[in-house]
C-alpha cells in the first residue's frame, strides 16, 4: 500500500518534523504501507529537505517550490498552477498511491493537488472539510479543525503535532500519545565519531552537554535567550557537576556562539572545556551531535524539535508562551520567559537523572 501525503505549511524543521508522529501512527495502522510525502514549498532547497528525505519512516519525499525566488521578496510571485499540478502528476505516477491524504486544514491548493493526483491514480482521498464545498474534493472528509479541537476538548491555537490528527479522524485514527521521532543518519553517524574524537581531547567521564543558541535568521532573534543568564546557569551546573560542553548551529551563527563563551569565560574565567562546533556538519549530521550529548539545551529552533524526536533529554528555552511549539513528553522541560538561572540549574539537573 502506497500512502501519498500531502503538506504545504511551513517547511521548517520542526514544523516538517513534528508530523513524525502522524507517520508513526500510519505505520502502526498499515505496517507494510510505503509513505511517501509531497511537500509544497515556497523556497526550493530548503536545508529541512536533506533531513526530511532521510527520515526514516519516509519511503519518499518530494518538495514542489510553489514561489518564484525567496518568499522574503517583495517580488516573489506564485508559480503558474498548471506547472505545479504537472509536477504533482509527475510524482504521482512515481509513488502510484492507493491513498491520499491532505493534511492542510485550510486553502484549495492542497485540495487541487489531491484532486489531480487522485484522478492520475485512482486513489483514494482524505481531507478536511475546513469549510462548505471542501468535502467534495475528497472521499472521505474529516470535521473542521475548530471541530476537533472541540471534540478532543483541545484549546486553540493547537500544538503543530495534534494539527496532523484532524485529517486522520477521518481515518479513525487518533494520536493516543504518539511522539514526534527520528534516528541519527549516516552523516549523523560520521558527525558523532568526529565530534567524540575531539571531546576525548578533553577530561573523560564528564556528562556532554549540547547547547543550540541559534536564531541566526533576522525573523529568528527575538527567541534568542539572555547570554549573561545562560551563562550564569552553566558555569554554576559546572562547579556542581564538571561536563563538557558542545555549541552547535550553522555556520553564520558562530558569532553568537563566540559572544556566548565571551559572556561565560567574563564570568568563569574557563572556557577550556566548551567545543564551538558551529557550521562543523549538516542538518543530518546534527542527528549524530545530539545523539553525543547527555542532555541538549536549545532555543525554540530546528534543533530542539530534533533532540526531542531523538529521545534526548531536553531543555528548551522560550523567550514567550509558544504552545503550538511545546512537547509535552517526559523528556523534555520548558521554560518560559521570566525563568531565572535557578531554574535552568535545576532542570539540567532533573534531565540528566533520566
Amino acid at each position: 500500500m502506497n500512502i501519498l501525503m500531502v503538506k504545504a505549511h511551513s517547511v521548517g524543521v520542526g514544523d516538517l518534523l513534528r508530523s513524525s508522529a502522524a507517520w508513526r501512527t500510519l505505520k502502526n495502522r498499515w505496517p507494510d504501507a510505503q509513505l511517501h510525502l509531497l511537500f509544497l514549498s515556497k523556497q526550493k532547497g530548503y536545508a529541512t529537505e536533506e533531513l526530511i528525505k532521510n527520515h526514516h519512516l519516509l519511503a519518499s519525499a518530494h518538495f514542489i517550490t510553489i514561489r518564484s525566488g525567496s518568499p522574503h521578496e517583495s517580488g516573489a510571485k506564485n508559480m503558474p498552477l498548471k506547472s505545479i499540478l504537472d509536477e504533482t502528476k509527475m510524482v504521482c505516477a512515481k509513488v502510484n498511491p492507493d491513498l491520499i491524504i491532505d493534511f492542510e486544514a485550510g486553502g484549495m491548493r492542497t485540495s487541487l493537488v489531491t484532486r489531480t493526483c487522485a484522478k492520475a491514480s485512482g486513489a483514494r482521498t482524505v481531507g478536511i472539510a475546513s469549510f462548505v464545498g471542501r468535502s467534495f474534493f475528497y472521499d472521505q472528509a474529516a470535521p473542521s479543525l475548530k471541530q476537533f479541537a472541540k471534540t478532543h476538548r483541545l484549546s486553540l491555537p493547537m500544538d503543530y503535532t495534534q494539527r496532523d490528527y484532524v485529517a486522520l479522524a477521518a481515518l479513525g485514527l487518533e494520536r493516543r500519545g504518539q511522539a514526534i521521532e527520528l534516528r541519527v543518519t549516516a552523516d549523523g553517524a560520521y558527525a558523532r565519531d568526529e565530534l567524540n574524537t575531539q571531546l576525548s581531547k578533553l577530561p573523560a567521564n564528564r556528562m556532554v552537554v549540547g547547547l543550540n543558541i541559534g536564531c541566526g535568521t533576522p525573523d529568528a532573534l527575538h527567541k534568542r535567550p539572555n547570554l549573561e543568564l545562560l551563562a550564569d546557569a552553566l558555569g554554576r551546573i559546572y562547579v556542581q557537576r564538571p561536563f563538557n560542553l558542545v555549541l552547535t548551529g550553522a555556520a553564520f551563527e558562530k558569532d553568537i556562539n563566540q559572544a556566548f563563551m565571551a559572556a561565560y569565560q567574563k564570568k568563569w574565567s574557563d572556557t577550556s572545556h566548551i567545543i564551538d562546533w558551529a557550521g562543523q556538519s549538516t542538518i543530518c549530521g546534527l542527528t549524530g551531535v545530539i545523539d553525543a550529548a547527555d542532555v541538549f539545551i536549545s532555543t525554540d529552533s530546528g534543533p530542539y524539535h530534533m533532540a526531542v524526536a531523538l529521545n534526548k533529554p531536553t531543555l528548551v528555552l522560550f523567550t514567550y508562551a509558544e504552545v503550538t511549539s511545546y512537547h509535552d513528553v517526559p523528556w523534555c522541560v520548558r521554560l518560559v520567559v521570566p525563568y531565572k538561572a535557578d531554574d535552568i540549574v535545576l532542570a539540567v539537573r532533573h534531565l540528566s537523572a533520566l
